[in-house]
């Protein structure tokens, strides 16, 4: 089977990677890490202008979906210009807000940019102190909940995770949790794909300009072995996502996300090793890419649980 973007995908892809490419995203990324949401609202306002959470929305809310290829199209962009914000836990919120009850209430506005949404699966949602809209999951179902608790430390600075506060506002017991998993992990396996080519890209250039024994090191075998083995790592990975977006079978987005994530941690790593020293300081862009690849790796279900699904195991919320 040949698959290939049409030509309206393509342009989408096109035109959020010049949007993104004109926008100051690391200046974005740090000072979300800081708290300062300043830049990142503003990038998020363009993403949505650009129609990207609609893509997970229903006509009848506002939205152009469900739409999953052009939706991994979208985040595939997004993670290569690694876009700040609780991204893939909007998605999650779409879903899980689909109920025509809710729908009407709740996704006009996240479909416009107007809410951030964020969702605690396990006990902390990603960016609490930033989204404006906290749903958290318990036994009894899906909750509005009052507002964000305590930030935690994640390895990736620009990835806050807030515990929310309990309680609030029962939306619906019985909320579609398996769909809007799939969802979200298609949007986190996208990402990932995303910014490990941007570390390819990266580390390619700088291979060609850093000189050793008088020769760019990029013409050295050992170094040609490290970037070959991370660019089949990503190109395995590109058709089992678009792949996964077709059917939205969850083993095939478990799948997707495992070897996504498995190809954008195996070029972060190489990518560190090739850059020496300047790649291990917070000050040098590369770090906001390879920080992100180590977190996507375990958000929406790390690599044992996609594995395990994929083999006919439990589904793992992550």
């Amino acid at each position: 089977m040949r698959f290939l973007l049409d030509t309206e995908q393509r342009a989408l892809a096109d035109s959020l990677h010049a949007m993104l490419t004109a926008a100051d995203t690391p200046s974005a990324i740090r000072d979300w890490g800081r708290g300062d949401h300043t830049g990142g609202r503003a990038l998020w306002a363009r993403v949505a202008e650009a129609g990207v959470f609609g893509l997970a929305v229903a006509e009848a809310y506002d939205g152009t979906g469900p739409l999953p290829v052009e939706l991994a199209v979208a985040f595939v962009e997004l993670g290569r210009h690694a876009v700040p914000g609780p991204l893939a836990e909007t998605v999650a919120a779409a879903v899980l807000l689909a109920e025509p009850g809710l729908a009407k209430r709740f996704l006009p506005p996240l479909v416009a940019g107007e809410t951030m949404a964020t969702v605690a699966v396990t006990e902390y949602a990603l960016d609490g102190d930033a989204a404006t809209l906290h749903l958290a999951l318990s036994p009894e179902g899906l909750h509005l909940s009052p507002g964000p608790g305590p930030v935690r430390a994640c390895l990736d600075p620009a990835r806050r995770l807030t515990a929310l506060a309990p309680g609030g506002e029962l939306l619906t017991p019985d909320p579609p949790l398996a769909r809007a998993v799939t969802w979200a992990r298609l949007a986190t396996a996208a990402q990932a794909l995303g910014v490990g080519l941007a570390l390819l890209d990266r580390t390619v250039r700088y291979v060609r300009q850093r000189t050793q024994f008088g020769a760019p090191i990029g013409s050295f075998q050992a170094v040609k072995h490290r970037l070959a083995d991370a660019k089949i790592a990503l190109e395995f990975a590109r058709p089992l996502l678009f792949g996964a977006a077709l059917t939205m079978d969850p083993a095939d987005v478990a799948a997707a996300k495992l070897s996504a994530c498995e190809a954008a941690y195996t070029t972060a790593r190489a990518a560190l090793q090739l850059h020496g020293a300047i790649g291990y300081t917070a000050e040098y862009d590369l770090s906001l890419w390879l920080t992100r690849a180590r977190a996507l790796r375990t958000a929406w279900g790390g690599p044992d649980e996609c594995r395990d699904l994929v083999l006919g195991g439990e589904d793992g919320r992550g």
